[in-house]
C-alpha cells in the first residue's frame, strides 16, 4: 500500500492561467469583458451573464476574512504535519470569495481558539510552494499598527 499524498492541483484549460499566476506570485482572477463581473473559481463562462468573453487580471491579493474554522485532523496522513490549521473563506477586493488556509497564526487547544482570527479581519495572499510541484495561495492576517 502506497503512502498517502497531497491532492495536487492539475491545471485545465480554464485553470492554467490561475496556477501560472500562483507560480509567478500573482493572485489572478477572471473578469468578464461583457458585464465586468470578477469570478472565482475559473470557468469557461461568466457566472452572472453567461458570456465567454473572459480575461485574466492580476488581483491585489488582499481581502477580508468572511468565515473560518479550525481543522485539527487532515484529510489524510500527508496533511498531518500541517495541523491544526485554520481553513478560511476570503472575500477578495475584486469581489469573488476564495477558500484557502491561514498561515502565521497559532491555534490553541480550545475548539475555536486561533490567535487574532476574526470575521472581517483584513488578509493578504502568501504563496506556498509545495514539494509536489504546485504553488498554492494561502493567506495571512494583515496586522494593524498599534495606536
Amino acid at each position: 500500500m502506497s503512502a498517502p499524498r497531497r491532492h495536487v492541483p492539475v491545471p485545465t484549460a480554464e485553470t492554467a492561467p490561475f496556477w501560472e499566476g500562483c507560480r509567478a506570485g500573482e493572485l489572478r482572477v477572471q473578469r468578464c469583458r461583457a458585464c465586468g463581473a470578477a469570478q472565482f473559481y475559473p470557468r469557461a463562462l461568466c457566472a452572472p451573464c453567461g458570456s465567454r468573453e473572459l480575461a485574466w487580471e492580476r488581483g491585489t491579493g488582499r481581502g477580508t476574512l468572511r468565515s473560518w474554522s479550525i481543522v485539527r485532523r487532515g484529510v489524510n496522513a500527508a496533511y498531518d504535519a500541517d495541523g491544526p490549521y485554520v481553513l478560511v473563506l476570503v472575500e477578495l477586493e475584486e469581489g469573488p470569495t476564495l477558500m484557502s488556509t491561514l498561515v502565521g497564526v497559532r491555534v490553541g487547544p480550545a475548539l475555536d481558539a486561533a490567535e487574532g482570527v476574526a470575521i472581517g479581519a483584513p488578509v493578504e495572499v502568501a504563496f506556498e510552494a509545495w514539494q509536489e510541484g504546485a504553488t498554492v495561495p494561502r493567506f495571512r492576517l494583515v496586522r494593524r499598527p498599534e495606536a
